[in-house]
């Protein structure tokens, strides 16, 4: 299907517009009856039009596939869009209409217990201003914009209002509302964009491809309103600073988390993971001895807070831990080994290491194929390369940097990396050729018609250290006590 030149291939998103997406698809009559919140299908055929597919993604992955011609139409948050057209302008990503839904909007922010509470003090002040954010093309062009005397930007899978005071000065975050921020201890600064939904094309499928039929049904009273292609402008930021004087003034006011005045220099600073690994962690901190308040399945806050009064805790993406604990914002950390070894794979000589596995989490990383390739190893694989069956290869990953060094490590030549954000299993076959992915009892894979042709490594959640922490004398015999303690934990 995906070769015939008049099919229209559509990305739907998962997630935050899922639900009011598969509204607009039914008011629309495009005929995708299984995309709904129950749904555990990636794939969809329009029971209306013979020639319209569509395939459920991450919502961050579906500008790219548009971007780059695999989808002909998708739907997603323009944040999500300003921040691939914000570093790729000449991309082949065009804009349609805003879909006129969708919460929310992308804000800087900073702590409201930090050193700036108004735009002018940011804009005055000479500092190299620490920018933690998920959207990292979007921080680093409005840094430009506002031309900050300097900057580093830290890009991060999420959870970035937990960064700010003590390990970044500034966030670029998605939010529902100013009253959300403020319940979480942040004060904005900037309001970028709204998160609107949009219906978004890719233009050489604009001028090659009948899309009339599809885009018809997108009519007017659905609320089809055009919008131009800016994002923001400078005039639009500047004119948002005197609202950013009065945002200053609820300090005062409603219910703050307030940042842990015990985050100091000489505690131990650890990270605890968010996510499916929160509960087996929190099961293991139990057996260990280590109590902890508001780090539960009901409860997430992230800053829990332990029976050891020197020990200062954040809850992040276990993603992001191996380079936090590497810059020294915390001092150990209970991650994934295969987090670890992607980190390691880009950075092979950063300052963290694995002090023990803490025996849960099991998962393999593997490669794997659609069960209908002639292919039952790597090195079948890169046969079916060499006689030229790909080229070049395709390969879908989170795990980018463990793939690029396992395809070198192997002799597969020419490849094509592919970044996902999870749902990585759905690309296959259609949108790459290979999955490098984690896999615990492989039912996920066989559901999706796929097969396993090698296996890098297996994983465990793991506790890691920076270097210097570990070697610090003022913090070593607080670290050799906790880690005594972790090991009580271990099954």
């Amino acid at each position: 299907m995906r070769y015939q030149p008049d099919y229209i291939k559509f990305a739907l998103p998962k997630g935050r517009f899922l639900l009011p997406t598969a509204n607009l698809l039914k008011e629309a009559a495009l005929g995708f009856n299984n995309y709904h919140g129950g749904t555990r299908h990636y794939r969809l055929q329009s029971e209306k039009f013979s020639h319209l597919s569509a395939k459920i993604f991450q919502e961050k992955d579906i500008p790219i596939q548009v971007a780059i011609g695999n989808y002909d139409l998708g739907i997603c948050g323009l944040d999500w869009v300003e921040e691939l057209l914000v570093r790729y302008p000449a991309s082949a990503l065009a804009k349609i209409s805003s879909l006129n839904y969708g919460e929310g909007d992308v804000y800087l922010v900073t702590s409201r217990q930090g050193e700036i509470y108004c735009l002018d003090e940011l804009l005055t002040r000479r500092k190299n201003w620490r920018i933690v954010s998920e959207y990292p093309n979007l921080a680093q062009s409005l840094a430009l914009d506002l031309r900050l005397r300097g900057f580093r930007i830290f890009p991060v899978w999420g959870a970035t209002d937990v960064y700010p005071p003590e390990n970044a000065d500034l966030g670029v975050l998605w939010a529902r509302d100013e009253s959300e921020m403020r319940t979480r201890g942040l004060l904005p600064l900037i309001k970028l964009l709204p998160t609107t939904a949009f219906l978004i094309a890719n233009r050489e499928s604009l001028a090659n491809k009948d899309l009339s039929q599809i885009l018809d049904c997108f009519n007017p009273g659905l609320g089809l309103n055009s919008l131009s292609g800016k994002g923001w402008c400078r005039d639009d930021i500047l004119s948002f600073s005197s609202h950013a004087v009065r945002l200053a003034e609820f300090n005062a006011q409603g219910k703050v988390v307030s940042v842990d005045s015990r985050w100091q220099a000489n505690e131990i600073k650890l990270a605890l993971p968010d996510g499916h690994q929160q509960p087996p962690t929190l099961q293991f901190l139990k057996r260990a001895g280590l109590n902890t308040t508001e780090y539960t399945a009901r409860t997430l806050n992230r800053r829990p807070s332990s029976n050891l009064d020197w020990l200062g805790i954040k809850v992040i993406r276990p993603q992001d831990m191996p380079l936090q604990v590497a810059n020294g914002s915390f001092d150990l950390a209970i991650t994934g080994r295969d987090w670890l070894q992607e980190h390691l794979s880009c950075f092979p000589l950063s300052p963290v290491k694995e002090l023990f596995s803490l025996g849960f989490g099991t998962v393999k990383i593997v490669a794997a194929v659609n069960q209908d390739m002639p292919a039952d190893s790597i090195d079948d694989l890169r046969a079916l390369i060499r006689g030229g069956r790909f080229t070049p290869l395709r390969v879908a990953s989170e795990y980018i940097n463990l793939a690029d060094k396992y395809l070198r490590d192997n002799y597969v030549n020419p490849y094509k990396l592919i970044p996902t954000w999870g749902a990585s299993e759905a690309f296959l076959p259609e949108d790459a050729d290979l999955l490098i992915d984690n896999s615990q009892t492989g039912e996920t894979l066989v559901q999706h018609h796929l097969k396993v042709i090698d296996v890098l490594f297996e994983s465990t959640a793991c506790l890691i250290g920076n270097k210097d922490s570990l070697n610090s004398r003022d913090k070593k015999e607080r670290i050799d006590f906790l880690t005594k303690l972790f090991r009580r934990g271990l099954p």
